[in-house]
Parts: structure tokens; C-alpha cells; sequence
């Protein structure tokens, strides 16, 4: 299996979030944490993002079934 790191612009893109959003999540421990690449550089495990993304969605979903009951 591949591994694929995304950059914060990518993750940006992929989660609709702003860098500061994504910072602020991080240190509530509601989004992954970053992986060191060396130096000052970090990036994100793609299957860290794809499985936070698949948890909200469900949540979400979750939450509007309920609320239609």
C-alpha cells in the first residue's frame, strides 16, 4: 500500500478548511496530526484525511436522520 502525504494546501482543498481552522482542530485532537518530513516541513497521511472526511460525513448524516425521526 501507498502512502500518499498531502501538503496543508492540498489539505486545505480537500477538507474546505482554513489553516487555522486546521491548527485549531489539531490541538483539540478533532482533525490528525501531522507527520514530520524533515527540517520545518509536515504533511498529512492521505488515508488520515480520506478517514477523517468518511467519520464527519457519517456524523453528519447521523445527525440529520436523527433530527428527521
Amino acid at each position: 500500500m501507498t502512502n500518499t502525504i498531502l501538503r496543508l494546501p492540498a489539505v486545505k482543498v480537500r477538507t474546505g478548511l482554513s489553516r487555522s481552522s486546521i491548527y485549531l482542530r489539531i490541538s483539540t485532537d478533532d482533525f490528525p496530526a501531522p507527520i514530520s518530513l524533515g527540517g520545518r516541513a509536515i504533511g498529512w497521511v492521505e488515508s488520515d484525511i480520506d478517514d477523517w472526511l468518511a467519520e464527519k460525513i457519517e456524523a453528519s448524516r447521523a445527525d440529520v436522520s436523527c433530527q428527521k425521526s
